[in-house]
């Protein structure tokens, strides 16, 4: 027989889930009113926005916003479904997002999409939409059968001065702008500028069938640093081909920011992963599994606003954090062991103290018992002659990132049983 909750249990459970998911999230879905279907939605496509904030390696970078301007962005789902919505976020807006429009296809080259598959995007039935500070903002369902790994073209139309974006750096995705109001257009003829960043665009959902979703959680390794640009090959893109190909209907969708850190905020690369982890993760329409992949910036990094170094029991107190409160929510959790970096470029960024806390770290993965499956990245990559190096037939050529052969690897090493 079930014994009932003490008070003081209670209490500690709400206070622990209060700072793990205390971040803003979405406003009410605009197709939720009367009238309107229920409908089970699951998330396809998605991705981890960070405040504004300038490219640090000197790309094109549109964070300052928009004014008057069309924004094209083409990206691949990873499993299909007979209706489609998108997902805004103005999580790190000081203002109200005014959307003028937004419109929906099916991708062609660049930035054109396939004549007659265009479809307007609505929120509340209406083609303009606010979206308020602090706030995501679902859209209507848009009437679009969608097939799994389609490519997909979010368009964009911003009248007035948005102030600075809401984005994702670093998306090995190519956006394209327009100056005024090219919604409608099927060809890109007037999407000039580009950049390889997202903006104000969080994900992309699916309703019909149910599989769940894989959310995969981690920095700029899941994020797909050094693959190959708008080629779809990091390792959730590869994970999410295996699933097509197993006749799964789960999708994979992407959580990994260039530079984040488990501990530790950090301008430009994202809030620390406790902070972020309920608003990108658990959040997700459908989700059913998290692969968390975090703590190589901790330890090349280090913690706190003077970096000083970390210690196992530092990252593994923040791991627990994540799965006690994926746990709460019924989400499987499955943990990656930290990938080989003795031959990182970095000078710094390696050292035999952080080696030992890497150590430490994958051990209490692999044995710890705490998470649900185990994904062991660290043993797939390392090199045979140096398990503390990464494999050079997987070598970015950092030391750090794998390439596009590293990160299938990664999605070969996850157990598509255990998701």
């Amino acid at each position: 027989m079930k014994r009932p909750m003490t008070k003081a249990l209670r209490a500690a459970c709400a206070a622990l889930l209060a700072v793990l998911t205390a971040v803003p999230t979405f406003a009410a879905p605009a197709a939720a009113h009367p009238g309107h279907p229920v409908r089970h939605w699951t998330a396809t496509w998605s991705t981890a926005n960070i405040a504004a904030a300038p490219d640090p390696f000197g790309g094109t970078n549109w964070a300052d916003g928009f004014e008057n301007q069309s924004l094209r962005q083409p990206v691949r789902v990873s499993r299909g479904g007979s209706e489609v919505r998108i997902r805004l976020s103005n999580v790190y807006g000081s203002a109200p997002l005014r959307l003028a429009g937004a419109s929906i296809a099916r991708s062609a080259q660049g930035p054109s999409v396939e004549p007659g598959s265009q479809r307007a995007v609505l929120f509340g039935g209406r083609r303009s939409a606010v979206v308020p500070a602090g706030r995501q903002l679902s859209s209507d369902a848009v009437a679009l059968r969608v097939a799994p790994l389609e490519r997909l073209t979010v368009t964009l139309y911003f009248a007035g001065r948005t102030g600075p974006a809401t984005f994702h750096p670093f998306a090995l995705a190519t956006a394209y702008r327009a100056a005024g109001n090219h919604l409608r257009d099927g060809s890109g003829g007037a999407y000039t500028e580009t950049s390889q960043s997202w903006y104000y665009l969080s994900g992309i959902d699916v309703s019909g069938g149910y599989g769940g979703t894989v959310v995969a959680f981690g920095d700029s390794i899941t994020d797909g640093a050094f693959s190959t640009p708008d080629a779809n090959n990091r390792y959730p893109d590869e994970l999410a081909e295996r699933l097509v190909a197993a006749g799964s209907g789960k999708a994979v969708v992407n959580a990994g920011i260039g530079g984040n850190r488990v501990l530790t905020d950090s301008p430009g690369f994202g809030d620390r992963a406790t902070a972020r982890f309920g608003r990108d993760a658990l959040d997700q329409p459908g989700v059913r599994t998290v692969i968390v992949l975090e703590g190589i910036n901790d330890i090349g990094l280090g913690v706190g606003a003077e970096a000083q170094p970390v210690t196992a029991e530092q990252l593994i107190a923040g791991h627990r954090k994540l799965i006690r409160a994926a746990h709460a929510r019924g989400v499987r959790m499955i943990g990656a062991t930290i990938l080989p970096f003795a031959g990182v470029t970095y000078p710094g960024y390696y050292t035999e103290e952080g080696e030992k806390v890497r150590d430490a770290v994958n051990r209490w993965i692999r044995t710890g018992g705490e998470y649900d499956a185990v994904a062991d990245f660290d043993r797939a990559l390392a090199d045979p002659a140096d398990p503390d190096r990464l494999n050079p037939a997987y070598d970015g050529g950092d030391g750090l990132h794998p390439n596009d052969a590293g990160m299938r690897a990664m999605a070969e090493a996850v157990d598509l049983h255990r998701l």
